[in-house]
């Protein structure tokens, strides 16, 4: 059964999402990552096994499919 990490509740939708991770030094953008995200804060959770693949993808021998400019801002 779901259950948000971050608001508690118990109702989700599956959905694929994109979301950018800090490796090492560096971030990346994964895209198409299945996920049940939640209904009230849109907090989206992986599975295990999806979490496997996103490390083993973004920390193996895996080749981009392109690469991008990324925008960085700061509140401070």
């Amino acid at each position: 059964m779901f259950q948000c990490h971050v608001c508690k509740n118990a109702s989700a939708s599956h959905a694929l999402v994109s979301e950018v991770f800090a490796v090492n030094s560096r971030r990346v953008l994964v895209e198409r990552i299945p996920a049940e995200v939640c209904d009230r804060c849109g907090e989206p959770t992986f599975s295990s096994e999806t979490t496997e693949k996103i490390r083993n993808l973004v920390h193996g021998s895996s080749i981009p499919v392109r690469t991008e400019a990324l925008d960085v801002f700061a509140l401070t």
